[in-house]
Parts: C-alpha cells; sequence; structure tokens
C-alpha cells in the first residue's frame, strides 16, 4: 500500500463494491433507498447480505456487529459470528437479510430517561444502508460493522442516530418545497453536509496512570498552574515532535482504510492539544465518521504509548477543546445553498435561506445552547477561543452590510474583494476574502456554511446537527407556506418581503464584535438573548411547550423522547460532577494527607534540629513555612469535609432531577472549586518530589 488512493476505503463496503458485487437490478434498488430515501425491500436486503458476508470474511472478519449510538453519546456494540454449524458437525457461515436488518440489544442497561426499566429490556438495532458498512481490524481480529438506529421495543428512539436521520428528512422534505417555488422542478432531495474538526490531547500514558482524577473523571480536578503554559502561543501550528507524528501517521492511516477522509492535522493552542478534521460529508455518515474518529484517537493512542483526552477542559488555565461543526444544505443536484455566488445582494434564493437561519438561531437559541451542552463543556464555554455561552451569529462585513440594505427597503450592491498587499515584491498578490473570522462567535457564516463552535470535544455531534436541522426546517416550512399562498408571478416580491421581515424582526441575533467582551453581555441582555452559562440553567427549556411542538410538527422527536433526553442531559450532569466529587475527597483523604502530613512533620523536625545547634539563623523562616503549610492542610481538611458532607446530602437527594442537579450546580460543585484552590495552594508549598501526582509542568512539558 505506497499511496493513499491504494488504500483509501479499502475496508469499507462501499458504492465500489457494492456495483461489483450486487446484481444490477439489486444495486439500483439499493441506491434509490440511499439517494431518494425510498422503503428497503427484505429481497435487497437478503442479497446485500450474502453479498456483504462474503466481502468481510475476505478482509478477515470473523464476527459482525450492529454498531449503535445510545444517549450516552458514545458507541455500543454486540459481536455475533458468522459461524452455523450444520448436521455433519461443521461450521458454516451465514448472515441472513434478518440479521442485516434486525438486532436485538438490551433497550434497559442504557440511557434512557425512563422510557424503559430493566422488566423492559428489548430494544432494536436497525440497519441505517445510507451509511456504508465497513471492516475492523485490531489485536481483536477483524469485525463487520453495520451502521445502525436503536429504539424501543415500543418504538421510541433510544439513540442519537434515529432523530438524526429523521431531522434529515425534514430538512429536505421542507427545502425541497422552497426550491420548487423558486422555480427548481428538479431537485429530489437537500442533504445536510457536515464537516466536524476533532479537538483532542496527548498525554504520556505511564503519567496518567498517576493521576486518579484523569483516570476516573477525564480531567484534573487538582493542579497548581506552572510557570508556563501557553502565554507565548508557541505551540499553534508548530512542528510536531516524532512520537506525536508516528501516533498521527497510524491515525491517518487506520481512518482511511475505513473510508474516514482525515484531511487536516495540527498542534492547537494548548501545550499537548491537537486537531483532526476531515472532508464534508452527509451528516449521518459524519456523525458516524467523528465517533470513528473518537474512537480510533483513543486506541491508537494507547499503543503511542500516550492516553487521548476527550474532555472539554482537562487542565485549568489554557484552551479547551470541542467540536467545530460546519454545516451547510447541498441539493442532489450538487448545489449549495449556502454558497453566495460572486453577487450575493441579488441572489435571492441564497438570501432565503441565509434568513433561514438567522431567523431560526434567533427564534431557537435555546434550543441550539442545549444541544451543546455537557458537564465538560461547562467549563470550557466563555474564553480562550471557545464560544460565549450567549447564541449569536456571525454574518462578516460583506453580508451585514447586505442584511441593513435589505432592512433599509433597497440593496444597492455587495461589497467587492479587495487584494491584499503583503509589501513583498516577490509574493503574490492576493485577493482577500469577503469577510474576518471570528473565533469568539458560537454560530459563524464562513464564506459558504456555518460553523457551530459550541458543540462538546466529548460529545456526538448528533445533538447539534439535528437540532439545526430541526430549526431550519420549521423556518423553511414557514417561508413555504407563505409563498404557496400567493400567485407565481408575486413569488419574488413576497420573498423579498420575507427578507425585510427577518432583517427587522431578527437582527438582535447578528453580532460581529468580541463575545468575550463584558459589554457583549449587557448589550446581549438588552437586546433580550438568552446567557445559559450552564447545562442546569439550558436543560430547563428543553421540556418547553415551544420545544416540543417543533420537534413534534417535523415528526423528530415526540414528547415522550424529548422527556426522556431532558432527565438523560441532568442525570448525567449529576452523576459525572458527583464522581468527580467523591474522586477529590479520595484523592485528598488516601494520597494527599499522608503527604503533607510527613512533610509538615519534616518541617518541624528541621526546625528543632537547627534550634538544637543553639545558632537560631533560619528558624523564623522554617516556623514561617510550618505555620504557612499548615494553615493550608487546615483549609483542605475543611474544606474536604464539607464536600464530603455536601455529596451524602446528594445521594439522599429525593426531589426531582432539575432539582437536584441544581443543588449538585450550586452547593457541590461551588465546593469542589473551593477544595481546588485550598489543594493547589498547597502544591506551590510542597516539594515537587513528593507531591503525590504529577504536576501540570510535568504533564505538558516532559
Amino acid at each position: 500500500m505506497s499511496t493513499i488512493t491504494e488504500f483509501f476505503g479499502v475496508n469499507v463496503f462501499n458504492d465500489i463494491v457494492m456495483r461489483e458485487r450486487l446484481p444490477k437490478s439489486i444495486y439500483s434498488k439499493l441506491r434509490k433507498t440511499i439517494d431518494e430515501g425510498l422503503p428497503l425491500e427484505a429481497e435487497v436486503a437478503e442479497v446485500v447480505a450474502n453479498a456483504m458476508k462474503d466481502w468481510a470474511i475476505e478482509k478477515g472478519a470473523t464476527h459482525f456487529t450492529h454498531w449503535f449510538q445510545p444517549m450516552n453519546g458514545r458507541t455500543a456494540m454486540k459481536l455475533e459470528s458468522f459461524i452455523s454449524p450444520n448436521k455433519e458437525g461443521n461450521a458454516i457461515t451465514e448472515f441472513s437479510g434478518k440479521e442485516l436488518i434486525k438486532g436485538e440489544p438490551d433497550a434497559s442497561s442504557f440511557p434512557n430517561g425512563g422510557i424503559r426499566a430493566t422488566f423492559e429490556a428489548r430494544g432494536y438495532t436497525v440497519w441505517d444502508c445510507t451509511s456504508y458498512a465497513f471492516v475492523v481490524k485490531d489485536e481483536g481480529g477483524a469485525t463487520l460493522y453495520i451502521p445502525t438506529a436503536f429504539c424501543a421495543y415500543t418504538g421510541e428512539a433510544l439513540d442519537k442516530k434515529t432523530p438524526l436521520l429523521r431531522s434529515m428528512e425534514a430538512v429536505s422534505k421542507q427545502a425541497v418545497r422552497v426550491l420548487k417555488l423558486l422555480g427548481n422542478t428538479s431537485v429530489l432531495r437537500v442533504v445536510p453536509m457536515v464537516g466536524a474538526e476533532q479537538e483532542y490531547f496527548l498525554i504520556d500514558k505511564e503519567i496518567y496512570k498517576k493521576r486518579k482524577d484523569l483516570v476516573y473523571a477525564g480531567r484534573t480536578l487538582f493542579g497548581a498552574k506552572p510557570p508556563k503554559g501557553q502565554e507565548l502561543e508557541d505551540h499553534y501550528f508548530g512542528s510536531i515532535n516524532e512520537k506525536v507524528a508516528a501516533f498521527m501517521k497510524e491515525i491517518d492511516e487506520e481512518l482511511w482504510k475505513v473510508g474516514v477522509s482525515a484531511r487536516t492535522k495540527h498542534k492547537e493552542v494548548a501545550p499537548n492539544q491537537y486537531e483532526i478534521a476531515p472532508i464534508f460529508t452527509n451528516a449521518n455518515v459524519a456523525a458516524d465518521q467523528n465517533q470513528i474518529i473518537m474512537e480510533t484517537l483513543l486506541k491508537v493512542a494507547n499503543r503511542h504509548g500516550l492516553v487521548c483526552l476527550l474532555h472539554e477542559k482537562p487542565f485549568k488555565g489554557v484552551n479547551g477543546s470541542g467540536k467545530h461543526v460546519n454545516y451547510s444544505l447541498v441539493t442532489n443536484e450538487g448545489i449549495n445553498l449556502l454558497d453566495p455566488g460572486k453577487t450575493p445582494h441579488d441572489n435571492l434564493q441564497f438570501l432565503l435561506f441565509l434568513a433561514a437561519f438567522i431567523k431560526g438561531v434567533d427564534e431557537y437559541q435555546e434550543l441550539l445552547r442545549i444541544s451543546a451542552s455537557s458537564t465538560g463543556n461547562d467549563h470550557r464555554l466563555g474564553a480562550s477561543e471557545a464560544p460565549p455561552a450567549i447564541i449569536s451569529m456571525f454574518l462578516g462585513e460583506q453580508l451585514t452590510d447586505i442584511w441593513e440594505q435589505i432592512e433599509k427597503g433597497e440593496i444597492i450592491g455587495s461589497k467587492g474583494r479587495e487584494k491584499l498587499e503583503t509589501g513583498v515584491l516577490t509574493l503574490p498578490v492576493l485577493k482577500k476574502d469577503t469577510t474576518d473570522r471570528n473565533r469568539t462567535s458560537p454560530f459563524a457564516f464562513t464564506g459558504n456554511k456555518f460553523e457551530f463552535r459550541m458543540v462538546p470535544s466529548s460529545a456526538s455531534i448528533s445533538d447539534a446537527v439535528t437540532a439545526l436541522n430541526t430549526i431550519i426546517a420549521e423556518e423553511l416550512c414557514k417561508f413555504a407556506d407563505r409563498l404557496e399562498r400567493v400567485d407565481n408571478s408575486e413569488i419574488v416580491k413576497e420573498v423579498k418581503n420575507i427578507l425585510m421581515e427577518v432583517a427587522i424582526n431578527n437582527k438582535r441575533i447578528i453580532f460581529n464584535g468580541d463575545g468575550y467582551s463584558e459589554e457583549w453581555v449587557r448589550e446581549a441582555e438588552r437586546r433580550g438573548l438568552l446567557n445559559l452559562k450552564s447545562t442546569v440553567d439550558a436543560a430547563k427549556y428543553y421540556v418547553s411547550d415551544k420545544i416540543i411542538e417543533l420537534f413534534e410538527k417535523h415528526r423528530v422527536l415526540n414528547s415522550t423522547e424529548i422527556h426522556s433526553r431532558y432527565e438523560v442531559l441532568l442525570e448525567t450532569y449529576i452523576k459525572q460532577v458527583l464522581i468527580e466529587a467523591k474522586t477529590m475527597v479520595d484523592i485528598v483523604t488516601k494520597d494527599i494527607y499522608p503527604v503533607v502530613i510527613k512533610y509538615a512533620e519534616n518541617i518541624a523536625k528541621s526546625y528543632n534540629a537547627i534550634n538544637e545547634t543553639g545558632l537560631g539563623i533560619g528558624l523564623d523562616v522554617i516556623k514561617n513555612k510550618f505555620i504557612e503549610v499548615a494553615k493550608q492542610i487546615e483549609s483542605v481538611d475543611e474544606n474536604s469535609a464539607k464536600l464530603a458532607e455536601l455529596i451524602e446530602k446528594a445521594d439522599k437527594f429525593e426531589d426531582d432531577s432539575y432539582c437536584k442537579a441544581r443543588f449538585v450546580r450550586d452547593e457541590v460543585f461551588v465546593q469542589m472549586e473551593n477544595l481546588r484552590d485550598a489543594v493547589d495552594n498547597l502544591e506551590t508549598l510542597v516539594e515537587e518530589k513528593l507531591w503525590p501526582m504529577p504536576g501540570y509542568g510535568k504533564i505538558m512539558f516532559e
């Protein structure tokens, strides 16, 4: 395998393989299901299953699995072998269409928010034929992965993928309605296209093993600030050392083999922080591929003596990690509906779809915030290139100018592209983009797509994309309803009316300035924008009548499914914070106390030894050092005892999930921060080689 093209997709049951191995009639029917959303016929599934089995076995596969994405945001699978004994006592290989289409894992042991109880365990995985099957090879052998959706015996979605697929159908349906009204009668489908950038940290495996907080919580719960962090800005886009380069090389190869088009890799801002980004693809495939990327990062890091941290804020005081979900809408004819063209001011189709985004993000800002909510993300949002918790949109100079013209009732033109003069004769003259980039904006237009920068690094992108799809479907539905009520001769006039109304009524969501400034916080409040600083703040909006009506109208989620996700969100928040709190108490009790008490004893012994000399030199210094250390030990002890009490209260809390989550946030988490401050202060006083766990300096720079 000497070139990328020779092995890219070599372990994917992709279109090339299907064309080669399936009868033409079967292949044609399967393509119609994939491309046009037609129902899958049982006959087709049976033939595909047999061809898929033969292909997978040729690749060395001994097992297959229905690979699905439960509501914990990760992936799950149950492996089953192809082997089936015959009457002669020998083994044959079998894989039926029924096995391809349907699996049956336990539905009660995954997060379900009350949809299923232990005595109601049945659930089903259902083949998603729009996402290619693939073979994964590792030390455990080779396994055929079949992407699936996961639902309860009663039909409710128990996963991230099912609502995503429903929302893709919803936005396609409404976008096609609008396009046909605008004169595009040949369009059949509109597909959300997504590219998700993934940020992550790498640290040495041996150091990781010595940090209970990293092992149990995925982030450092203690850690004094080292003399150097990211202040010199010398890590971003810097050269990559050979150990990490070897890891990245294997990552690329592993991902390319299973059809993930990993394109970009580089160092990020914080020490030991990196980013990987694939090429755009269909939204559900992008969601699958992002899960593959995360799993591959974790697995391959281990082979190189490293540990990959996907937590949003593993280290205090430096940048955290997120996903930048780039999103556009593309027709089956290959037209990007968010491409402004050379003259965006008179591109009514583009402006109408842009209006749907502006209106949708403004009216459903709370849903976007919910879609990016997690315990880890609460630590990240608001600084260090992470967007603030206030949802706003960045349009840039050119589009903002056009939108202001629309508001005034007369479109004059578009600002053109200027030349970039470097002042060096030998460098070529470049055309500047029509706008700068805004790294503080949660939702920014970046040329021909939107970039949603708020999504947590450890989360599935499905929640954010599902929310976006549904919001845009709703606004396009409203536009289509209006356009259908006028004569064809009045369509253009009505489009302009819609644009003006959006420009006037929804302009509060547009903000091109510094999202970190205190002025913006005050301005956002004046505009009536929500500032939902934590997951708990955002969660209550999930079950509002407004959100339930939106999801039910477009058949993306029903009320039961929404309430289950609300419960899962709160339960996960509560459990994660309490795990962290209990880990802190455990570390203080079992690791820090023995060391610091011994250290204080040593100081006292030194004092006594010097005092016995009768010289008296340095006694005050030693005495003051002892007093300082002793005071910090007392502070740690007091704060640890108080945290233990609050944990006990939380464990016995009998109120509803929302009230418990508020208690955990307002009492437990606040006390965790107090304990951290005390321990971090103590760390700065204790000899480094005695401290019971590697400090930030060792983790980041050794």
